[in-house]
């Protein structure tokens, strides 16, 4: 398998427009539906392959568990969540090899502190001294085998600090030559205009969240503000949890007499798509090669 890099991604695309996959399935369907790239987060990842909460519970090991099953069903370039590098210095030249040998192009690492880590950037409890993550980000960009390799800082500092000093930390990533920042949680549209202005020229990631009160800003918008890359964390993990929701206590219903299930209408459509995303008809297609004749 041919993946073009992270890199090449964000040059074709402006802003490119990252769907978190959180399995395979989801990696698949994003690469049918057209994206050029895609994100691996930690929230939702964890979510669906373990049910556990992005509170620092997890390590290297789950983390690269779940890259390889989600980077082996898809050819796009895709960028997976750091976290804090699990660890200190060595730890995170570790994640940044082990990830580039899964086939990650772009490598996310964060300051939050990882005691009483919390999966939304405003409820972000502390962040590392800046020396910390400073050697973090050094090692990180020293440890990769490919230039091509992206190494992007995420700063969480808004939250613990406030944004004067989560922008004068994504300055300091951006001195120590990070290929891109990201300073996440950000509550309005001024918010982002004035990180994007005051940072102007770097290489910008975005985050648009559902249902947590952020603005909804469209990828032009915040393209033309100067982002270069804006992910959608949770617009499938999302949608998928009320989709089951709702599909299970219809089903609890039914099963209780309480209420009739109908088959939905458009089932024959979603078990075609599936079929297709899945490739039944290539495996079909060498099962009937490699069958002997009578």
């Amino acid at each position: 398998m041919t993946r073009p890099t992270f890199r090449s991604a964000l040059a074709a695309e402006r802003p490119l427009v990252t769907p978190l996959a959180h399995d395979a399935l989801s990696a698949r369907l994003i690469e049918r539906a057209g994206f050029r790239a895609f994100a691996i987060g930690g929230s939702a990842m964890l979510a669906a392959r373990y049910a556990l909460p992005d509170l620092g519970i997890a390590a290297l090991g789950e983390m690269a568990d779940g890259i390889r099953d989600i980077a082996a069903a898809t050819s796009l370039p895709f960028l997976a969540d750091g976290d804090d590098g699990y660890g200190d210095a060595k730890s995170v030249a570790h994640t940044v090899r082990a990830y580039e040998r899964l086939g990650v192009g772009a490598i996310l690492i964060e300051d939050q502190r990882r005691e009483g880590k919390q999966p939304r950037a405003e409820k972000a409890r502390g962040v590392v001294d800046i020396p910390v993550m400073a050697q973090k980000l050094a090692t990180a960009l020293d440890a990769r085998q490919s230039a091509d390799t992206l190494i992007i800082g995420r700063t969480d500092a808004y939250g613990a600090l406030g944004l004067d000093a989560a922008i004068a930390r994504a300055e300091r990533f951006l001195a120590l030559g990070v290929d891109g920042v990201f300073v996440a949680g950000l509550r309005t549209a001024e918010e982002y205009a004035r990180v994007a202005r005051d940072l102007r020229g770097a290489t910008l990631s975005a985050a648009i969240f559902e249902g947590v009160g952020t603005p909804w800003l469209t990828p032009r918008e915040l393209g033309e503000m100067g982002y270069a890359h804006v992910s959608f964390p949770a617009s499938l993990v999302f949608r998928i949890v009320g989709t089951m929701r709702e599909t299970l206590a219809m089903l609890r219903r039914h099963a209780a007499g309480a209420e009739p299930m109908s088959p939905a209408e458009d089932s024959a459509q979603n078990r075609a798509a599936l079929d297709d995303a899945l490739g039944v008809a290539g495996w079909q297609a060498i099962e009937s090669r490699g069958a002997p004749q009578a």
